[in-house]
């Protein structure tokens, strides 16, 4: 919900499709999201390659902005920057992770779905099958990638929530008011007064 809620502010994303696996532990999220009326598709639990080619198939993408779902405190500012970075050099990729500058939960791709079609044909390893955008870096010197920077190195903080713990740090910014009118460093700022 609230990282739904959170990319629906950004007028660059035309629409959200939550991709989560076919597997039982992701019922109960398949059917919020429908009842919701959220766009939602299923696929492989440990091949997100296939999942996501699934999708783009299916929704004839020309490209997609790949947002994680641990991610309640994306900035719709930040995915706005990666689209524009991502126009303006007619690239493969666009991203704020290669190198990561921003906080972990911030991160955001925008990919041609041209070049990631091609990754079904590739000999990939299980860790690229997982982390769909790993054997773009890895191989980078063939494709063309750009990076947005933020202007003071944030990468060893983390706005993601993966652990019951993160859930703890985060869970009473989020119930805030205001929450949804937060930027990232805002909340980031926020989370540090609260646990110093």
């Amino acid at each position: 919900y609230y990282v739904y809620k959170r990319i629906l502010k950004s007028e660059k994303v035309k629409k959200i499709i939550i991709a989560c696996s076919n597997h039982r532990s992701d019922d109960q999220l398949f059917w919020y999201c429908k009842s919701k009326g959220y766009l939602v598709e299923r696929g492989s639990l440990n091949n997100l390659v296939q999942r996501f080619n699934k999708v783009i198939k299916k929704y004839k993408l020309k490209y997609f902005i790949r947002i994680s779902g641990d991610s309640p405190c994306m900035d719709f500012n930040v995915i706005n920057k990666v689209y524009k970075v991502f126009r303006k050099n007619n690239c493969d990729i666009a991203t704020n992770v290669y190198p990561r500058s921003f906080p972990k939960g911030i991160s955001v791709e925008v990919i041609k779905t041209k070049i990631f079609k091609k990754l079904l044909t590739k000999r990939l390893s299980l860790h690229n099958k997982e982390h769909v955008t790993s054997y773009f870096y890895e191989n980078a010197k063939d494709y063309k990638i750009y990076n947005l920077k933020n202007s003071i190195n944030r990468s060893r903080k983390s706005l993601a929530l993966d652990t019951k713990n993160d859930f703890k740090k985060l869970k009473p910014i989020i119930k805030q008011k205001d929450f949804f009118n937060l930027n990232w460093q805002n909340i980031l700022n926020k989370k540090n007064r609260l646990w110093k």
